[in-house]
């Protein structure tokens, strides 16, 4: 009996598990998941809770519904990766593997800029993490008055359309307490502007402007002071604050550093199109532990698994791996008062306007607010539990597609 093993059942190693048991034979392959915890969080959705527009609930169900019949879920931290001898360490057990999937996701390190877990959950808050999120809403919640600070300390993050969310919703969010006028909303990024992609940030910095939010750009945070309750850029630039909703540093999971497989963030070092591991045989990368120049993203982690899963087929087969993956990414972007922006881009082509078709429910408007991209961005939730985890087929190409876009901008930067 072969052996597949994948570290970690967030939104890849869960899709990558449900399509490899469908295509290989139970007889001939062992397909196990190994992670630390029982509970599988919805992660776009913890934005959400300090608007109360999700609850806590809402965002958490039970790992195992969503691992399928056939497929082996181990209980166990991993802490080491051995790729000359095929052998993962764990807490409890060592594993061997035929291939190995990498999907263990990244995670928020705020102690990695100077004096940011001085106030962390009193001035200080984050909604990259369940508790940060919860958290924050209650600060939120009796919040009327003064300045909120959004800052990114550095690229990449996780979900990459949150910060420009957060701002967006928490104008809505100010405003229907009857409060807006008295709270200032400001975005800080190491970014030219409000988004990484220029088309994007233009629109959505226009937005921004109507919206009365400023952005301020090219910072790179060095410091947060929580006795003047300020940030401050290596530059020496200063930005105050009342709340600070800080986007930490992002880093790959504990166990990768000394594997040979990571970079300095401890994300993998991955080929961009096939999704290999580049320093081993036989090991494949999926989501945000990769480090390719895509969005962190679970509708990116969904393109990716098809490309992870149809490689290791052609692998088993004697095949060499295809360079399908194309960077694809699409994003909704909530604006707040029931309405939501719609992103769609991979490597080569940035976002641009124009319609996103989607059969039976589209199209979408890209780079324009409406109402029907925010019952899709609702939505989303419902097709993540019920279709994306379980591996459904979905209505969407894997590869981006340039129909309904309004002009064919080639990004060569």
């Amino acid at each position: 009996m072969k052996k597949i093993l994948i570290l970690g059942s967030g939104a890849g190693g869960t899709m990558v598990a449900n399509n490899l048991r469908k295509k290989l034979s139970p007889k001939q392959w062992d397909v196990t998941i190994i992670d630390n915890d029982e509970i599988h969080h919805y992660q776009p959705g913890w934005l959400f809770i300090p608007f109360d527009v999700y609850t806590p609930e809402d965002c958490q169900k039970p790992k195992r519904e969503f691992i399928p019949q056939g497929v082996k879920f181990v209980l166990d931290e991993v802490v080491g990766v051995d790729k000359e001898n095929r052998r993962v360490e764990g807490k409890k057990d060592n594993y061997s593997y035929d291939y190995l999937i990498i999907a263990s996701g990244c995670s928020i390190v705020p102690e990695e800029v100077e004096g940011m877990t001085d106030a962390y959950y009193k001035d200080v808050h984050d909604f990259y993490t369940l508790e940060g999120a919860i958290a924050l809403r209650e600060k939120m919640k009796y919040f009327e008055k003064g300045r909120v600070v959004i800052n990114i300390a550095e690229l990449p993050y996780k979900c990459p359309v949150a910060p420009i969310e957060y701002i967006f919703m928490a104008d809505w969010f100010f405003d229907e307490k009857g409060v807006r006028d008295d709270v200032e909303i400001e975005l800080v990024t190491p970014m030219a502007g409000a988004f990484s992609k220029p088309i994007a940030s233009s629109i959505l910095g226009e937005i921004a402007i109507q919206k009365n939010i400023k952005v301020t750009p090219n910072f790179d945070i060095a410091r947060v002071n929580a006795e003047e309750k300020t940030i401050e850029s290596h530059k020496g630039e200063k930005v105050d604050y009342d709340l600070l909703v800080a986007i930490p540093p992002n880093f790959g999971a504990k166990f990768l550093e000394g594997s040979g497989l990571e970079d300095p963030l401890r994300f993998v070092e991955t080929d961009h199109f096939t999704l290999k591991a580049k320093n081993a045989d036989n090991i494949y990368v999926i989501g945000d532990a990769t480090n390719v120049p895509a969005s962190k993203a679970g509708a990116v982690a969904h393109y990716q698994s098809e490309t992870v899963v149809e490689n290791i087929i052609r692998e088993i087969d004697g095949q060499e791996p295809k360079p399908t993956f194309d960077g694809h990414a699409t994003c909704f972007i909530c604006s707040g008062y029931e309405k939501a922006f719609l992103i769609d881009f991979n490597y080569e082509y940035e976002p641009l306007p124009g319609k996103f078709p989607f059969p039976g429910l589209g199209p979408f408007s890209l780079l324009g607010d409406s109402y029907l991209n925010y019952r899709g961005k609702m939505m989303f939730k419902w097709v993540y539990w019920n279709m994306m985890l379980k591996g459904v087929e979905l209505p969407l190409e894997d590869q981006l597609t340039m129909a309904g876009k309004m002009r064919h901008t080639l990004v060569t930067e």
